[in-house]
């Protein structure tokens, strides 16, 4: 079988957790057998050499729609339904100030439309320009094969959101374990906390920031900020006192290394699918701390340390609570048992195998 992944044309230049979610899910099949190749929207795609189509993120319909369509190929969507949950009640300068007004469905066509007029984003077709975001996802679920949410919550807000007849597969996302080796000899600094994210809005980084600023913890940031958020950036670059520290966009080897040494890893996010670094993190033996604001309920359970990212009280008692808290092994042992991209894989083929029958 040879399928093509088909993901946004910013894939690689504006990385994040469906990034990884595409180029391991890939690799893992190529493991399996399959031939597949990852193209981004934009690209001429020669559907012909293709069994079947892999899309992903349903809140970029845009694409998704034209290219399935002058394919006429089976396909089945990564759905990745990920909002801004309640951050622009709590956000409300410029845009956010306008986005409360709107629906959800609303915003994200503004936004699409805006990264296509201003060329930060490419757009195949113009059918969404008419149909609109929620009209689009819609025909979209009721077209697809096969539907492939992270998590029963997510396929729940999928369904809730936009009614629709697709049969679905649960996909949880994951890990591969021999990239994040542990070395229990080398001690954890009881004070080093790290956010390993995009740096935006959605995942919070400026209320973590005022909560940590002059405490006893050294908070260090990893990642690059999105490029149409800049201004939030350099606001948090403003914000941050001494005793934080913006590590930008780190090769492994170097994350692996800050992962090994911080006791806590911390994601206080408006809203999150999966929570992929706090995933590796754990693997790190870094005791974790998340907000519950999206699907990480499913994934972590009551294994993690909750907080609520509009309080800096709560952001800051919960890691409190991480740094003194033991290693949790429980959840380890769990992520090692159900959640690696080899187990998402073989999940992943037998749903190509139904969607091709079908």
């Amino acid at each position: 079988m040879k399928v093509a992944f088909i993901a946004r044309s910013t894939l690689y230049t504006v990385p994040g957790g469906d990034t990884v979610q595409v180029v391991q899910t890939a690799r893992q099949l190529t493991n399996l057998g399959l031939e597949v190749d990852i193209l981004l929207s934009k690209d001429k795609i020669n559907y012909g050499k293709y069994d079947l189509l892999h899309f992903f993120n349903l809140i970029r319909p845009a694409d998704i729609l034209y290219h399935s369509k002058v394919a006429g190929k089976p396909f089945v969507i990564s759905t990745i339904l990920c909002t801004y949950g309640d951050y622009y009640q709590y956000n409300r300068n410029g845009a956010g100030a306008i986005f409360t007004r709107l629906p959800a469905d609303s915003v994200e066509y503004l936004k699409t439309v805006a990264r296509w007029i201003l060329g930060r984003d490419h757009l195949s077709g113009i059918d969404y320009l008419w149909k609109g975001q929620k009209k689009s996802i819609i025909e979209l679920l009721n077209r697809a094969n096969i539907i492939l949410p992270n998590s029963e919550s997510e396929l729940k807000r999928v369904k809730e959101s936009y009614p629709n007849n697709a049969r679905h597969v649960i996909i949880a996302n994951g890990i591969n374990p021999e990239r994040f080796p542990f070395d229990p000899s080398l001690p954890k600094d009881e004070n080093l906390v790290l956010c390993v994210a995009r740096i935006e809005g959605r995942k919070n980084q400026l209320n973590l920031i005022r909560a940590l600023n002059n405490t006893r913890f050294k908070l260090v940031i990893i990642g690059a900020p999105a490029p149409n958020q800049l201004d939030y950036y350099h606001q948090c670059q403003a914000e941050a006192a001494a005793n934080v520290s913006f590590a930008g966009r780190l090769p492994h080897e170097e994350l692996i290394s800050y992962l090994q040494r911080a006791k806590v890893h911390i994601l206080p996010s408006w809203f999150e699918t999966t929570g992929l670094s706090s995933i590796e993190a754990t693997v790190m033996h870094c005791n974790i701390v998340i907000t519950d604001k999206g699907d990480t309920r499913d994934y972590f359970g009551k294994d993690a340390i909750y907080c609520e990212p509009e309080s800096t009280e709560s952001i800051l008692r919960a890691v409190v609570q991480a740094g003194k808290a033991p290693f949790n092994k429980d959840l380890l042992a769990r992520i090692l048992k159900n959640y690696t991209w080899k187990q998402a894989a073989q999940q992943t083929l037998k749903a190509y195998k139904t969607a091709v029958i079908a």
